[in-house]
């Protein structure tokens, strides 16, 4: 079967699209014969930044020379963008081969979607003779499908209110899940100043070594083009990251102490700098120009997100007015969303994601919005007539954000890429 066949596939062979646990994914890993993906191993856990951060692990290592596989979901405009391999997204073929090896060791086990493509990363992967691999979990970390591997470095980014169906109501159990990715006597990064109680509770009882943001390793502006890395003994002066917003610089910070906490692991000074600059996500305040209209695509989805997007839009106010195009899954907390960004938006541009799991239509999203600024806002069944229409209304010097889901940014992408 083709890469397409198989995507098709494989969404069918379990009844749910999240079933959370490893007994499945650990049985047919072992059929499989994998061991480990690559000799070192990062693995990334967080409510925002895994993304990012794993850009900026990859970028530091290529830069460094060291040959890398990248492991990252969701995608946005294809399949191949989740599983990378020294920095090219891996072909149709070798993936269909990869789900093929799948498919033949899992027998009668039911595989959710993301379990089949945890293992057929992780299949092309330990044939790819790599140096490192860098895993994104997927949803927690505890029992997600990338914890099967024994990383050699835990990451969590940030913790925060998000999927609480699944990992609790608040940063505590949150934090608790992702922590899980942790392993004794290894080293867990936590990319936050103030992590949640529960991450480091669990740090200490299984004798992981915890480094952290604002206590182990620092980062601090220098000048307009300038920051600096800092841990005890070490000082590295470091170009602005070529991703933008304020978060970045945390991101690439902790993407930095996660390399240098990997055991016998020594990077030349320059690839940091040379990975900081380099490292590229879509779908992370991309921007366009459409006669002198700006548009920014964001996957910001969450509060937390939000905030990073508010901050972002204060710092780099546009020249005339902001409009929003704006569609979420149904159970994300939009309310908080919209009334964080509020501030910065002079007009509200509503669209349905109708057809996705966890989707809505128009109609069902703005009645959740009511008594919202964007309550009273334009609505469109579909991203792209949304963005239609905030075009149609803007003029040269405006702005036009597009956010609320992967899916929304998956969709203003698409379109913007089909010269809309």
């Amino acid at each position: 079967m083709n890469l397409d066949r198989w995507l098709a596939y494989i969404e069918r062979q379990h009844p749910r699209s999240i079933e959370m646990g490893l007994e499945r994914v650990r049985a047919v890993a072992a059929q499989m014969g994998l061991a480990r993906p690559a000799p070192r191993v990062v693995t990334v856990a967080g409510t925002n930044g895994k993304g990012s951060t794993v850009a900026f692990v990859e970028a530091i290592a290529r830069a460094g020379g060291w040959k890398t596989g990248a492991y990252t979901s969701p995608h946005l405009l294809r399949y191949n963008e989740r599983v990378r391999i020294d920095g090219e997204e891996a072909s149709d073929d070798a993936l269909a081969q990869a789900f093929a090896a799948v498919e033949a060791a899992r027998g009668d086990t039911a595989l959710t979607y993301f379990e089949y493509g945890t293992l057929a990363a992780l299949w092309l992967f330990e044939r790819a003779g790599l140096d490192l691999a860098v895993l994104e979990v997927g949803l927690g970390g505890r029992l997600d499908a990338v914890n099967v591997v024994d990383a050699d470095v835990a990451v969590v980014t940030t913790v925060d209110i998000d999927h609480t169906d699944w990992l609790g109501a608040d940063r505590e159990a949150i934090g608790h899940e992702k922590a899980g990715i942790a392993r004794a006597w290894k080293p867990l990064v936590l990319g936050e100043t103030d992590p949640p109680s529960s991450v480091l509770r669990h740090a200490y009882a299984i004798g992981a070594n915890a480094i952290r943001l604002g206590s182990d390793f620092f980062h601090e502006p220098v000048d307009a083009a300038h920051w600096r890395w800092r841990e005890v003994g070490a000082d590295l002066l470091l170009p602005v990251p070529g991703l933008a917003a304020p978060a970045q610089r945390a991101n690439a910070a902790t993407a930095i102490a996660a390399l240098r906490a990997l055991p016998g692991a020594a990077l030349p000074e320059r690839a940091f700098a040379e990975g900081v600059a380099n490292a590229a996500l879509p779908g992370r305040l991309q921007r366009f120009d459409r006669g002198g209209v700006e548009i920014v695509v964001d996957v910001a989805h969450n509060p937390q997100a939000a905030r990073e997007l508010a901050a972002w839009l204060q710092a780099r106010p546009a020249a005339g007015s902001t409009a929003a195009v704006l569609a979420m899954l149904g159970d994300k907390d939009a309310t908080a969303v919209v009334q964080t960004l509020a501030p910065h938006v002079s007009r509200w541009h509503l669209a349905g994601l109708d057809g996705i799991a966890r989707g809505q239509d128009v109609a069902a999203f703005a009645a959740r919005l009511a008594g919202t600024a964007a309550a009273a806002g334009s609505r469109d069944a579909q991203v792209a007539a949304a963005l239609d229409r905030a075009l149609s209304l803007a003029a040269s010097g405006d702005r036009v954000l597009v956010f609320g889901s992967f899916h929304t940014a998956a969709a203003a992408l698409a379109a913007l890429h089909s010269g809309r």
